[in-house]
């Protein structure tokens, strides 16, 4: 029997075997938190890493802040955010909480300076358009201290000369602020050279400080006999020379200003150190007037009114200023019941002396005090005279007056000098007026013109008589004189015998005359025929 085929089966499939379950199994689902917390402590880390200082501003107002809006910006880079505002526990100022980046942790120092931007007109200057559309937000200044601080109090004014600007910064002392703000321009040369960058009052209440800040190159131009002064609204000036307007510019007229200058010296002066200190002058006049470094102390007496004299007023010796009032007192002298006028000034005595002294030789007291004895001594007095006829102002004039009575040089109690001084001129032309007048009141007018009247009457009486008996014979006479003056007319006529008769005459003269030049001449070439008498020549007949 054959055996019937099987039908082919499934390929062979290897049996499974079962694996032995070890003890422990990772899951790879826990890998996500384990990564996730990875993270999460690295980018803690680096939080903390990167974080910035945190620092506190102190600000009058909060006007424009805004926690978590409000950015620090230096040079329009953010370089912070504030992060808190709250009231002060005195509740009169704002306490700004900022966080700055990582990197602005050197930048905070002492002279560090904050402040909020918003829009500002000032000093001339228009600052903070943007914020019109951006909204505020606090400024810095970086400081140049190297001393570290977190606790800042904000401007309530932005600075107007960063500290990154090239330049010097110097002190003015002043009586008064005039028109003058933060931010008003200093000029040199009527170029803008630097602005005024703050000011503050005296601790005595009798000025005011300022501070100016130059910029590169003009504070070069900057010395230690650098004169500053005020260069507000138009200098006007009325002199021999006619009327003289200056001003610096527009800007200075409206808001004022500053300017300053040097004094041409023959020696040139090395700049001066940053915050030098000057003195500002109310016109640039009297700031560059020349310096004086020989200044003698002066007193004179007058017994007179010095209405019109006010300090800085000139002392005057023929046309040169000499010197200057510096105070005007009221001195009383009960023992001889008299009231006079001291006058305080500065004498500068290098001014009076010869040409041939050496230049630049100084002199001690004695020599000084010497000098100026011999000057009195030979009639240098001083006296009051009027500068201005329009104002009635003073001055003090130093002159010789050789006919005043011969006095000493004294020195006072404050040892000052007091040099003698006699009356104005207008005082010496009231006194000749008021002699004039005493005169005239004595003079007897009355009888002068009781004799003046007498005078008149006795001449009225003798032009009346002259009217009566003179004229008529006058008349009589001049119609004689008409007569005879007709007579005379009637004789000198061109056809009258008279005439003709002095015509005759004439000829016949004429006649003589030419017989008298005949025989002059013959006797000239005869003078024989005196004695001869006269020959006959032939030749003489034939001519």
């Amino acid at each position: 029997m054959t055996e019937t085929p099987r039908p082919p089966g499934p390929p062979d499939v290897p049996e499974a075997v079962a694996a032995s379950k070890s003890g422990r199994s990772l899951q790879l689902v826990w890998l996500i938190p384990l990564v996730a917390a990875l993270v999460g402590g690295w980018l803690a880390v680096k939080a903390i890493l990167d974080k910035g200082p945190v620092i506190t501003i102190t600000f009058a107002t909060a006007e424009g802040l805004e926690a978590g809006k409000t950015k620090l910006k230096y040079k329009d880079v953010d370089v912070g955010l504030v992060t808190a505002v709250v009231l002060a526990r005195d509740t009169k100022r704002v306490v700004v909480t900022a966080e700055l980046v990582k990197d602005a942790k050197e930048y905070l120092v002492e002279d560090t300076r904050f402040w909020v931007v918003r829009p500002r007109i000032s000093g001339g200057t228009v600052t903070g358009l943007g914020t019109l559309l951006s909204g505020s937000y606090v400024g810095v200044d970086i400081g140049k201290s190297a001393k570290e601080r977190r606790e800042f109090v904000g401007l309530e004014v932005p600075p107007i000369i960063s500290a990154g600007t090239a330049g010097r910064e110097f002190i003015l002392h002043a009586a008064n602020m005039g028109s003058l703000d933060v931010g008003s321009p200093v000029y040199f040369r009527r170029l803008q050279a630097g602005q005024v960058s703050g000011y503050a009052l005296d601790e005595h209440g009798k000025g005011v400080t300022m501070k100016v800040f130059i910029d590169e190159p003009f504070d070069k131009f900057v010395t230690a006999n650098t004169r500053f002064w005020q260069a507000s609204g138009i200098d006007v000036t009325l002199d021999s020379s006619g009327i003289k307007v200056d001003t610096q510019s527009v800007v200075s007229i409206l808001i004022g200003g500053l300017a300053f200058e040097s004094p041409v010296e023959p020696v040139e002066r090395p700049q001066a150190a940053a915050e030098t200190i000057f003195t500002l002058f109310a016109s640039r006049a009297e700031a560059l007037k020349n310096p004086e470094t020989d200044v003698m102390k002066q007193v004179l007496v007058f017994n007179e009114s010095v209405r019109g004299l006010a300090p800085g007023a000139p002392v005057d010796f023929r046309g040169i200023e000499v010197g200057q009032v510096t105070a005007i007192k009221v001195d009383t002298d009960v023992a001889k019941k008299k009231i006079n006028i001291v006058v305080e000034a500065d004498l500068y005595p290098a001014r009076l002396r010869s040409r041939a002294v050496v230049q630049g030789e100084a002199l001690d007291d004695a020599k000084r005090l010497a000098y100026i004895e011999r000057m009195v001594a030979n009639g240098l007095r001083a006296q009051l005279r009027t500068g201005n006829l329009l104002t009635g102002q003073l001055y003090v004039a130093l002159d010789f007056f050789p006919d005043a009575a011969r006095v000493k040089l004294r020195v006072d109690h404050s040892r000052l000098l007091e040099i003698p001084t006699v009356q104005s001129s207008l005082l010496e032309l009231q006194a000749s007026l008021g002699e004039i007048a005493k005169k005239l009141k004595d003079f007897p007018l009355d009888q002068i013109g009781e004799d003046l009247q007498g005078t008149l009457k006795g001449a009225t009486k003798l032009i009346e008589k002259i009217d009566v008996q003179t004229v008529p014979e006058l008349n009589a006479a001049l119609s004689e004189a008409r007569k005879s003056l007709d007579s005379v007319d009637q004789v000198l006529k061109p056809n009258s015998p008279l005439s003709q008769d002095a015509r005759d005459a004439m000829r016949e003269i004429a006649r003589a005359a030419a017989a008298f030049r005949t025989l002059s001449d013959y006797l000239d070439r005869h003078p024989e025929s005196l004695i001869s008498g006269k020959r006959e020549d032939p030749k003489e007949d034939n001519k």
